[in-house]
């Protein structure tokens, strides 16, 4: 199997032709009706899910996104670590990576596991995983992407939760095997977060770039707290300026966990993000 594309840093596309929707943005659709809605709202790009693929079958999404000529920005999600029988299950998600041609597998780390307040330990497994799974990635052609996560979800979902901490992670390994997710909800809090995607720009690590803003004040339960952009508190124009600056121009994905985002109909949900894309974030992406 061919390596999957590296989107990072190929030939500048025009703003709007490199919006990515993902999956879980609307999630009441099957993989058919996501690749129908982005071809009715002219939508280049999905990024996709294991359990909708895996309901519709990987080689029947597989023809679906290819014969609706959609990039496949990232699958979603390999990881959580801590988990019983995550080398078979990150092997799994790695195979179906492959077979969709996604540029990534985006991986949540996981937290701490059950029982254990050993943060160091839970981070050091994580590298430990990471070194086991390469190779097998390399093999098939996928590119790993560290996701660092907001830290209020250290505990269960992600010990990695700085851009520096994703970054260092990486550096044992080739940019094209291992990279990083540069998400705008989990890292517009951080006062490093410039540097880190400059230094991730010249060691060619960013691996996607995910956009949606931070709800405030957060819903009881907090992995429901992104919003539409425009809709919280993040600044999009200085994220997006320093992954251009820093050389990247791949796919833009919006992803958002959001009650009322889900509620809506997703013909219009596509509209409004499509519209809050030109107008808040594809402004600051020359």
């Amino acid at each position: 199997m061919s390596r999957a594309p590296d989107n990072s840093k190929k030939r500048p596309r025009a703003a709007a032709e490199r919006l990515s929707v993902n999956q879980w943005t609307v999630r009441s659709w099957g993989v058919r009706e996501l690749a129908e809605g982005c071809g009715r709202h002219g939508i280049g790009a999905v990024g996709l899910w294991r359990e909708p693929v895996a309901e519709f079958g990987l080689q029947r999404s597989a023809k679906v996104v290819r014969d609706a000529e959609l990039r496949v920005s990232s699958l979603c999600r390999g990881g959580f670590f801590g988990r019983p029988g995550w080398r078979d299950s990150n092997r799994a998600a790695i195979d179906e990576a492959a077979e969709l041609g996604a540029a990534c597998l985006v991986l949540v780390v996981g937290g701490l596991p059950d029982n254990s307040k050993k943060l160091g330990a839970a981070r050091a497994h994580v590298a430990d995983a990471i070194a086991e799974l390469v190779p097998y990635a390399e093999e098939r052609g996928v590119r790993l992407a560290l996701e660092p996560m907001h830290p209020m979800y250290c505990a269960d979902r992600g010990v990695l939760s700085t851009l520096r901490q994703a970054l260092d992670l990486a550096a044992g390994y080739p940019a094209e095997a291992v990279g990083v997710i540069v998400d705008t909800f989990h890292l517009w809090w951080d006062p490093e977060v410039g540097d880190q995607i400059q230094r991730a720009g010249r060691e060619g690590r960013i691996a996607g770039y995910q956009v949606s803003d931070f709800l405030m004040p957060l819903p009881a339960d907090v992995l429901l707290g992104r919003a539409m952009m425009g809709d919280g508190v993040i600044d999009f124009q200085p994220l997006c300026q320093a992954v251009t600056v820093a050389g990247y121009q791949g796919d833009v994905e919006v992803e958002i966990f959001n009650a009322d985002v889900w509620a809506a109909d997703p013909d219009d949900v596509l509209a409004r993000l499509k519209d809050r894309y030109e107008t808040l974030i594809a402004t600051w992406l020359t």
